[in-house]
């Protein structure tokens, strides 16, 4: 739904992204830029937490990537931070132009 809209790039991270055999869920953001809004399911646009919509239809937080609320980062400078070391962490980029 996201590169139909026009979305360019998202950032995937959670536990989907780690070493655990049952991953619980996944957290995503995705670059605004270009995006045609309308495109988009309204569950996706409800940033609201705790979001209980997304996780049910979607199994995971899908948020656009402007400022974080507590770190004034970005959603995807914030998914890079290790939350109980502070160091940086990776996370899939996925390149939409090039998911088929």
């Amino acid at each position: 739904m996201l590169r139909a809209a026009g979305c360019q790039q998202a950032y995937l991270d959670g536990s989907f992204v780690t070493v655990k055999e049952a991953p619980g869920d996944y957290d995503l953001c995705w670059d605004m830029d270009g995006v045609d809004l309308g495109k988009l399911d309204a569950v996706i646009l409800n940033v609201t937490p705790p979001r209980a919509e997304q996780h049910a239809r979607y199994r995971g937080d899908i948020l656009p990537n402007v400022l974080e609320n507590s770190s004034g980062a970005p959603f995807v400078d914030f998914f890079r931070r290790n939350k109980v070391t502070g160091g940086r962490k990776g996370v899939v980029v996925i390149n939409t132009k090039e998911v088929q």
